[in-house]
């Protein structure tokens, strides 16, 4: 009897399949489902050294958020806003657990993450946008728990140090007889006005000129004193003939940790 290709082929086929090993689910072979994760919210505020949030007007803060293990971005972002109050942050004794910070329109960042579990978490600010050459930047690892939102003041990061611009001399400006005028505004980076007696005190803090050498060595220095104009210090430092390659600004005050710096090519 002679029998039709095809049929030979499908009983060909269907020996194969009925012997082959078609492994079923096990331990060994099992397949993760994935389920939506709990929406948890953090809130992170940005926080000058003994100054306010960090504002709109000098650029906020950068924030981004990675799981600690993976290194995987789970959000990123700008912190918004106002600098807050006054009176809360500066002047009012504080009490454990009260509200400082969450005012309106103070300056924040927030975002809603979806956690599967407890999840390791590292956030990372820097600021103030606006002021690449004064940025400062600082970290915090915390454990983040599904539905356990961090609201109000949030997750506070503290960054140390000042807003240094250098206002005089300009690039490339001529001295005259030797001698050359040193001008600065330092402000907090909050974008904080600074001066003597102020809420800021500029008598706390250490300000000076610099003249540095072609091999970062100090030729001289001098205190730089306030000008009249709130944020503005002035200094006249001598300039050699030959060696002096940059003018630098320091702002110092060791007793509250805040550290400033601006340089400019003469």
């Amino acid at each position: 009897m002679v029998y039709p290709l095809r049929l030979i082929l499908f009983t060909v086929i269907s020996a194969i399949v009925a012997t082959a090993h078609i492994p079923t689910a096990s331990a060994e072979h099992s397949v993760r489902v994935d389920t939506a994760g709990v929406p948890t919210t953090v809130t992170v505020r940005v926080l000058s050294n003994d100054a306010k949030l960090l504002q709109d007007p000098v650029g906020g803060a950068r924030i981004e958020i990675r799981h600690a293990e993976t290194g995987d971005v789970l959000a990123e972002g700008v912190q918004t806003g106002d600098s807050g109050s006054t009176d809360k942050i500066m002047r009012e004794p504080h009490t454990r657990g009260e509200t400082i910070y969450d005012v309106e329109g103070a300056a924040s960042f927030q975002t809603t993450l979806s956690l599967n579990g407890p999840t390791p978490v590292v956030v990372h600010a820097e600021g103030p946008l606006d002021y690449p050459e004064s940025m400062q930047s600082a970290s915090a690892s915390v454990t983040l728990i599904p539905g356990q939102d961090i609201e109000g003041d949030g997750l506070i990061l503290t960054l140390h140090g000042y807003i240094v611009e250098m206002l005089s001399p300009t690039e490339n400006e001529e001295t005259a007889d030797g001698e050359m005028t040193v001008r600065a505004r330092v402000r907090m980076l909050c974008g904080c006005p600074t001066e003597p007696d102020g809420l800021w005190d500029a008598n706390r803090y250490d300000i000076r000129a610099k003249l540095i050498g072609s091999k970062g060595e100090v030729i001289d220095e001098v205190p730089m004193t306030f000008t009249g104009t709130t944020n503005e210090y002035e200094a006249t430092v001598e300039v050699p003939d030959r060696g002096a390659e940059r003018i630098r600004v320091t702002v110092s005050d060791a007793e509250r940790v805040n550290f400033g710096v601006a340089e400019r090519e003469i």
